[in-house]
């Protein structure tokens, strides 16, 4: 299991990635969902200001603050620079808590800022298009790796040994980076190119039927469709569905499965809690 996620729209959305216990967006009911485990999570990125992805901070910091768990780790929490409202909402949350036995670090990040986790893995931010004059962000997890240069890819392994012992690692392997996670928050499609190579996408899918979206501020099934038609993840996962789509959930899983064979498809219910 990589991935807990809680998603309803409208409600409440919050992402937990357990290999680097990192969370994204703080949704309400997070603290009861994850229990303990909050206290390994030492970084939380907030796509943006909508009540459902940032409900839940004030009773996460809460919590880590006052129940029996390691409460001396660092809390940083990045969100899109100078959104006002998760600025006053820190502000305050800092304001009621004013004894806490850790150190609470946010900051505002914007496009292409980069955050350094632990083993080579850093994260980016990414502009994304959600509503008018509201600033928001997606994020991809990234990894520094190292792979043979073209030059000696048709080699066998002792040769490439040989090779190595004469000149060096650094003369016949090359770093490069490697796009682990995509994730969007709130937005319309993310741009096939910012998604380009990643092994996992998970993209919002607010709307199943077209015809039920009336402004052009999330993303629907249709659209995932043709984005899907452009890249090829090896998974995607859709949050984000309103819960109006119960009943279709699984058929629209199906047909997508059907549709990108090679893709491996999930849909987070909006009724229940998804491990991956």
């Amino acid at each position: 299991m990589e991935f807990i996620i809680r998603s309803k729209a409208l409600y409440t959305t919050w992402i937990y990635y357990k290999p680097d216990r990192i969370l994204f967006d703080v949704g309400e009911g997070i603290s009861a969902t994850l229990g303990n485990k909050i206290y390994g999570i030492e970084k939380i990125f907030i796509t943006h200001s909508h009540v459902d992805h940032i409900a839940g901070l004030w009773g996460f910091i809460n919590t880590r603050n006052n129940a029996m768990g390691s409460r001396e780790k660092n809390l940083e929490i990045y969100y899109p620079k100078n959104s006002k409202n998760i600025e006053e909402y820190l502000n305050f949350i800092s304001n009621m808590n004013r004894y806490l036995r850790f150190n609470l670090i946010y900051k505002g990040i914007e496009h292409e800022d980069i955050i350094n986790l632990k083993n080579n893995r850093f994260i980016r931010a990414f502009k994304t298009r959600h509503t008018p004059g509201e600033k928001s962000l997606g994020f991809q997890i990234l990894e520094k790796r190292k792979r043979l240069r073209d030059d000696f890819k048709n080699l066998n392994g002792n040769e490439i040994k040989d090779i190595i012992s004469k000149v060096g690692k650094d003369k016949v392997l090359e770093e490069y980076i490697k796009k682990i996670i995509t994730i969007s928050g709130d937005s319309l499609p993310v741009s096939p190119d910012i998604i380009e190579d990643s092994d996992t996408l998970i993209h919002e899918c607010t709307f199943i039927k077209e015809s039920d979206r009336k402004l052009r501020n999330h993303t629907s099934l249709n659209e995932i469709r043709k984005l899907l038609n452009q890249i090829t993840p090896k998974r995607v996962i859709l949050y984000h569905v309103s819960s109006r789509y119960n009943k279709l959930i699984k058929k629209a899983k199906k047909e997508l499965a059907e549709e990108f064979k090679n893709i491996d498809i999930y849909i987070v219910h909006p009724e229940e809690l998804a491990e991956i």
